[in-house]
């Protein structure tokens, strides 16, 4: 194992990783799916990262990661999620509680999000991390005029959900 390339890794997960606690946030519903989530996004990420070419942002690539990672895990089961045994030291990676009290306001929001499909979650996730449409874009695979339809249709169901 390379410790350059390891060093490297671990550094961009511990800047990042604010982005894999949303998306389990998101795709889980308790503490302990929560962490094996992102236990299994971090292992995908060391997995692919050799590959990783730096044509994009490691925020943008670690997005598509992991959610395609949760969107495939949540896909097989919602209960259970199956972790891979890593030979890299995931416990070397400082790992920040993620703070679960949050506003009214907030707790609707993702509640109301959870209703939506995978991919309309990862959209409006996105969105409320303030990438813009081209970055959301080349993250889902899809057209920057495709995401701007797909984001007014979401805002209108969302608005349906949370007023009935």
């Amino acid at each position: 194992m390379n410790p350059k390339l390891e060093s490297e890794f671990v550094g961009l997960l511990e800047k990042n990783q604010n982005i894999i606690h949303k998306i389990c946030r998101l795709y889980t519903s308790d503490a302990d799916s929560h962490k094996d989530l992102f236990q299994e996004i971090s292992i995908q990420l060391w997995k692919a990262f050799p590959n990783f070419r730096g044509e994009s942002k490691f925020s943008t690539w670690a997005y598509r990661v992991a959610l395609n990672t949760a969107i495939s895990l949540y896909r097989k089961s919602t209960r259970t999620i199956d972790t891979n045994d890593i030979e890299l030291s995931i416990h070397r990676i400082k790992y920040e509680e993620y703070n679960d009290e949050e506003e009214e306001q907030v707790k609707l929001l993702y509640e109301a999000v959870k209703q939506l499909n995978d991919i309309e979650k990862a959209l409006v996730y996105m969105y409320l991390e303030d990438k813009d449409y081209t970055e959301i874009a080349e993250t889902l695979g899809i057209s920057e005029v495709n995401a701007r339809v797909k984001m007014n249709r979401i805002k209108t169901k969302l608005k349906k959900i949370v007023n009935p």
